[in-house]
């Protein structure tokens, strides 16, 4: 009897389980968020717990599983709609290395030493820091290296060609919402910004989905009609 119920339970879990993953999306496979990372673990406790504790019924697994899938939802939902709401639950990517320079700041601030940012560029495949322009800390902990031109895959040094500086994108625009710090610190304005949405054919900074500008390529703009254009 007990090997009968212990079946159904973890039928009905597995399944339950498979649903929940495919409601939520991949991002729960990639833990891309501190949330999601805490929804696959807190997934797999209670099916775990609820299955080999006889005092937990198994409409009690079913409903827990499903309310905390939805309560992720819910998060991503108001994600999606603010980017207030998104920076809290998210965070930002922190600049750990900037034009080749470590930011001590920014290394207390997430309390690494020197010794872990070297490993996680090791694992990136870059065995020097002198090698990086620059090194983000995304949300998840993992880290997005950009290295100078001299020591990317195919280098500048095989043809025998001088080097450019590398310099990394700015987003000016997310969601039809305007970065204004990210424009001041480029040391730009609202009139500079217009301009370059203008000479575009865009006049509202609501229709742009995602608005980038890198030095020597200039602006990149796609709109939520899914046109882009530089």
């Amino acid at each position: 009897m007990k090997l009968m119920q212990l079946t159904i339970e973890l039928t009905v879990g597995f399944f339950t389980l498979f649903i929940v993953v495919k409601v939520i999306g991949r991002k729960i496979i990639n833990q891309i968020t501190p949330f999601t990372f805490i929804t696959a673990i807190v997934l797999g406790e209670i099916l775990g717990n609820g299955l080999y504790d006889p005092n937990i019924e198994l409409a009690t697994i079913v409903y827990s599983m499903c309310l905390w899938g939805l309560l992720l939802l819910v998060v991503e939902y108001f994600g999606q709609k603010s980017l207030w709401f998104r920076g809290i639950v998210e965070g930002k990517p922190a600049a750990l290395i900037a034009n080749g320079v470590v930011n001590r700041e920014e290394l207390r601030k997430h309390r690494m030493n020197i010794n872990q940012l070297q490993s996680l560029l090791r694992q990136s495949e870059t065995f020097s820091i002198r090698e990086v322009a620059f090194c983000y800390l995304e949300a998840n902990g993992s880290i997005s290296v950009l290295k100078k031109p001299q020591y990317q895959k195919t280098t500048l040094e095989d043809f025998n060609l001088l080097g450019k500086p590398a310099y990394v994108p700015v987003t000016l625009i997310r969601d039809g919402e305007v970065l204004w710090d990210e424009i001041k610190n480029l040391g730009f304005n609202e009139s500079w910004l217009k301009k370059q949405l203008d000479s575009q054919r865009i006049s509202n900074y609501k229709d742009v989905f995602i608005a980038e500008w890198q030095e020597g390529d200039g602006v990149f703009v796609q709109t939520f009609q899914g046109n882009s254009c530089l």
